[in-house]
Formats: C-alpha cells, structure tokens, sequence
C-alpha cells in the first residue's frame, strides 16, 4: 500500500486516467460495432458513414493514447478490406 503522499496521488491519478480510458475504449467499439450491423446490414451508403465515424474515432483513440498507433491503423486496413469488399459485390 502506498505510504507516502507522492504514491498516494500517483494512485488517485492512475484512477482517473483508467475511468478516462475505460469510457474512450467503449466509444470506440460502439463505433466499430455500428460498422459491423453496417456491414451485415448490406447497405453500402450506411457503411460508409459508418467506416468514416469508425476511423476518426480510432485515430482519435490513438492520439489519445488508448490505442496503439500500429493497432488503430490494422483496424482502420481491416475495415477498409471489408467495405472494399462489400461495395465490389
């Protein structure tokens, strides 16, 4: 446990910065799951919509430090295969 007042507050601003994270983490698979119904919904237009939101929020995500930068872009190609993909069939 922590004894001193500097590992006291270094405890209360990890606390923080978690339930700052937590709440970017869920943004971002709220908008990747919109892409996803999307995507199984079959309609191109709201896909686009959909993958434009996605990517500003995982970009954003990575600007934060939520996400790893390597990360957001792997999720960004893979989203983009995937509206490739349905928009070509």
């Amino acid at each position: 446990m922590a004894n001193n007042p500097g590992a006291k507050k270094a405890i209360r601003k990890i606390a923080a910065r978690t339930e700052v994270n937590k709440s970017r983490r869920t943004r971002v698979r709220t908008f990747l799951r919109k892409f996803q119904e999307a995507v199984t919904g079959g309609d191109a237009a709201a896909a686009q919509g959909a993958f434009v939101e996605a990517q500003s929020e995982l970009m954003r995500a990575v600007t934060k430090g939520v996400v790893h930068k390597n990360t957001g872009s792997r999720k960004v190609s893979r989203l983009h295969a995937q509206l490739k993909k349905m928009s070509a069939a």
